[in-house]
C-alpha cells in the first residue's frame, strides 16, 4: 500500500510505543525505520517494528534505557546504550564522533550494549553531510561461519563508509554500505513475510545444505560474500567492535528473529575523519579527479545514488509498504502487542 512519510512515521512510532518503549527512543527509532523504507531498504524498515516490540515485551531490550558516555579520552569516547534500542545510541555516537573530529582531526566512538542498529549507511551519510569521512562497522548475532568452519560464529557484520563530495552540482556524499554476507539477513525476513523464495547461494539450512526457503535460511547459515575473504573481514569487525567496546561476540548473542532470548549486548565502531589532513583543497581536488574518471564510463553508478533517488521519489509520491507489515503493526497497536501474539 502507498503511505505518506508522515503517516508511516506515525504508524511506526505508535507501534513501538504500544510495546512500552519510551517516547523519545520510539520516535528516533521510527525515524530511521521509515527512512530505510524511503530508501527502498524494506529489510531494515517497518518489518522491524514487530520484531522490536517482541524483544521489548520479552525483556531483550530495556524499553526505558538511558544512553551514557563511559570513557572520554582526547579523541575517543565509549558510549553505552545500556541495553536499549540502538538508534539513540548511534545518533549520539555520530554527533560525538563528528565533534571530536572537528577538534582533533579524528573522532573514534565505540558503542556497547546495543541491539539491531538498522542501516549503517544512515549514520555515515550524516557525518559526510557535515563534511567528514565516516566509517562505521558493527557486529550482529551469529549467522556465518569462520573460514573453514561450519558453525555460526560471526554476524553478517555491516560495514559502511561515506565520503563528502564538495563539488558543484553534486550534493549527496558517496555512501558505501554492505553486510559481509552474500545478502543482508533482513532480505530473508522480507521474503519470508511475503511467502517468496530466495536465490540459491544466499543461505544454508540448519543441515548445512543450500536452500531457497527463507524460513529455513533464517534457521541456518548465511554465506559470506567472497568466501573465506568475507569471513576474515567479518573477523576484523568482530575484533574491533568487541575488544574496544567490551560488547558480546556475535556467537554470544541470540538471534534477532526470535522474540525470546538474551539481551544481545552488541557493539559498533564509528570513526570520523577531517578531510583537511593533506592541506587545503587537496581532498576536494582528488575527489574531483576520481569523479571525472567515473564520468568517462557510462555504466558507473555512484555508491548511494540509487538510494538517494529512491528517497526523493518516496518523499514526493509516498512510500510503498507491505500490506502484511502494516496490518501487523496496526493489530499490534490495537492489542498492545499482546504476549500471545508476538
Amino acid at each position: 500500500m502507498n503511505m505518506s512519510y508522515e503517516n508511516a512515521l506515525n504508524l511506526a512510532y505508535r507501534g513501538l510505543q504500544a510495546a512500552g518503549i519510551a517516547q523519545a527512543a520510539a520516535f528516533e527509532t521510527a525515524q530511521f525505520l521509515v527512512l530505510a523504507e524511503a530508501d527502498g531498504l524494506a529489510s531494515h524498515g517497518l518489518a522491524r517494528v514487530s520484531q522490536y516490540a517482541g524483544h521489548a515485551r520479552h525483556g531483550r531490550i530495556d524499553s526505558h534505557a538511558k544512553v551514557s558516555m563511559k570513557s572520554v579520552k582526547t579523541a575517543s569516547v565509549l558510549v553505552d546504550a545500556n541495553d536499549g534500542l540502538a538508534f539513540p545510541a548511534l545518533r549520539l555516537a555520530t554527533d560525538v564522533s563528528v565533534n571530536l573530529a572537528s577538534r582533533h582531526g579524528v573522532g573514534l566512538v565505540a558503542v556497547k550494549n546495543t541491539h539491531h542498529f538498522g542501516v549503517a549507511g544512515h549514520y555515515t551519510e550524516a557525518a559526510a553531510r557535515a563534511g567528514f569521512i565516516s566509517i562505521l562497522m558493527g557486529n550482529t548475532p551469529a549467522a556465518m561461519p569462520m573460514a573453514g568452519g561450519k558453525k555460526a560464529l560471526f554476524g553478517t557484520n555491516p560495514l559502511a563508509a561515506a565520503f563528502p563530495l564538495a563539488m558543484k552540482g553534486i550534493k549527496n556524499p558517496l555512501v558505501i554500505d554492505m553486510s559481509l554476507s552474500a545478502v543482508a539477513r533482513g532480505k530473508l525476513l522480507v521474503a519470508a513475510n511475503k511467502g517468496e523464495t530466495i536465490p540459491e547461494g544466499w543461505a544454508l539450512n540448519s543441515a548445512g545444505k543450500p536452500t531457497t526457503d527463507p524460513k529455513e535460511g533464517l534457521k541456518g547459515l548465511m554465506l559470506p560474500v567472497g568466501g573465506d575473504k568475507g569471513a576474515l573481514l567479518a573477523l576484523i569487525i568482530e575484533l574491533l567492535v568487541v575488544t574496544l567496546s567490551g560488547s558480546q561476540y556475535s556467537f554470544e548473542a541470540d538471534t534477532f528473529f526470535s522474540a525470546t532470548g538474551n539481551k544481545p549486548k552488541l557493539g559498533q565502531f564509528l570513526l570520523s575523519i577531517d578531510i583537511g589532513l593533506a592541506g587545503k583543497g587537496v581532498y576536494q581536488s582528488r575527489i574531483r579527479d576520481l569523479i571525472a574518471a567515473f564520468s568517462e564510463d557510462a555504466g558507473i553508478r555512484l555508491p548511494g545514488e540509487r538510494r538517494f533517488k529512491q528517497r526523493q521519489l518516496a518523499f514526493k509520491n509516498g512510500l510503498v509498504l507491505s500490506d502484511s507489515v502494516v496490518n501487523e503493526i496496526q493489530a499490534g497497536i490495537a492489542s498492545q502487542w499482546a504476549v500471545n501474539k508476538i
